[in-house]
């Protein structure tokens, strides 16, 4: 199945790549790895209105929906540009007041969503609420936690779980950063004790879900982005580098490779705009669509990024060269919310069982 794009799709895609060809080229992404620092672009997006782009007009958003922010995860991917500011505000405006959540998405002020970004977002709530309604608890790799203003906190009291805002610059809150192997993403540990919190009003189990959802859909897009760069530049690399006399692309074996990234990169565009209109109409097998879409996706671009660093060779592994930006960004992706096996393993829950055939 081949997903056509409305005229609308297309222009957004065409206009926000060719922004990032200007501001979030290899070099420029280069020196904003090398520096540590991303804060100034994650500003400039904001700015520019790329952050509101399919998010309700409600929350301050410019409308569009999950396949909107599916093509600017892809091209996200597609340049290897920082997005964890833009990617926690795709997920947390929809949870946050319209008035926080506009704040959010003009970049006034930045929000994470207190969950192990290495679990799908609806796991366990390791935060606890005391009888006085402080929240204590800690909890692991938080995307955008180190740079955040506010938390939203899944915590556990005698209702349940529900969902808190909690000011991330308190006393009462601990940050610890943590590095990934991924610059391009920045995550950190969180702890709460006894930190005050706000409850917003959402049923924390159905909100869990969607975002687990969303999460699933938008990495998978970042990671059809990293697939699609990895192979334009082992075909590149392929038709310049020689060997006996001969571009190596002449090889067969070159040829059946690069061949077996365009097929993974064409079913896996398929299957991702396909998982994000499924999300966004609320298909009643949206779940199944969003779990092959994290599963079969990220897998498939952990393979074609390990046959792209096999035709790059030793170059492929060094700071010069653009592959390694994609190579561990794919990597990344393929645990952001859960690994492949974790989602295959809610794919098996989702299905009916059926008897073996006689």
């Amino acid at each position: 199945m081949r997903w056509e794009l409305t005229e609308e799709q297309e222009l957004f895609r065409e206009s926000f790549a060719g922004w990032l060809d200007r501001f979030a080229s290899a070099e420029s992404v280069r020196k904003l790895l090398d520096s540590g620092e991303s804060s100034a672009f994650d500003k400039q997006f904001a700015e520019e209105g790329w952050a509101s782009v399919g998010l309700p007009e409600s929350l301050g958003g410019q409308g569009g929906g999950l396949l909107e922010l599916a093509l600017a995860a892809e091209e996200l991917g597609r340049h290897a540009a920082p997005s964890t500011a833009w990617l926690c505000a795709a997920l947390t405006a929809p949870l946050l007041p319209a008035e926080t959540a506009e704040r959010v998405l003009s970049g006034e002020i930045t929000a994470a969503l207190a969950v192990d970004a290495s679990r799908a977002a609806d796991a366990a709530a390791p935060f606890r609420v005391a009888e006085d309604g402080s929240i204590s608890g800690e909890v692991a790799t938080v995307l955008g936690a180190e740079r955040a203003s506010l938390l939203i906190v899944p915590a556990r009291g005698p209702e349940g779980v529900r969902l808190h805002l909690v000011d991330a610059t308190a006393d009462a809150v601990s940050v610890a950063p943590r590095n990934l192997l991924d610059r391009s993403r920045r995550a950190a540990d969180v702890t709460l004790t006894g930190a005050a919190g706000t409850l917003l009003d959402a049923d924390a189990e159905s909100a869990l879900a969607d975002v687990a959802l969303r999460a699933a859909v938008l990495i998978s897009a970042d990671a059809l982005g990293a697939m699609e760069r990895m192979l334009d530049l082992a075909v590149s690399y392929s038709k310049t580098r020689q060997q006996f006399g001969a571009p190596i692309g002449s090889f067969q074996a070159v040829k059946h490779s690069a061949a077996t990234m365009l097929v993974s990169v064409e079913a896996a565009r398929s299957i991702v705009y396909f998982a994000a209109q499924s999300v966004q109409e609320r298909h009643p097998q949206c779940a199944i669509h969003a779990a092959v879409a994290k599963a079969q996706v990220t897998a498939s671009a952990v393979a074609a990024a390990d046959s792209a660093l096999t035709l790059h060779g030793a170059v492929g592994y060094t700071w010069e060269h653009d592959l390694h930006f994609y190579y561990k960004r794919a990597k990344l992706d393929a645990q952001l919310f859960g690994s492949a096996a974790a989602w295959n393993e809610r794919l098996a829950d989702l299905l009916p069982l059926l008897p073996a055939a006689s």
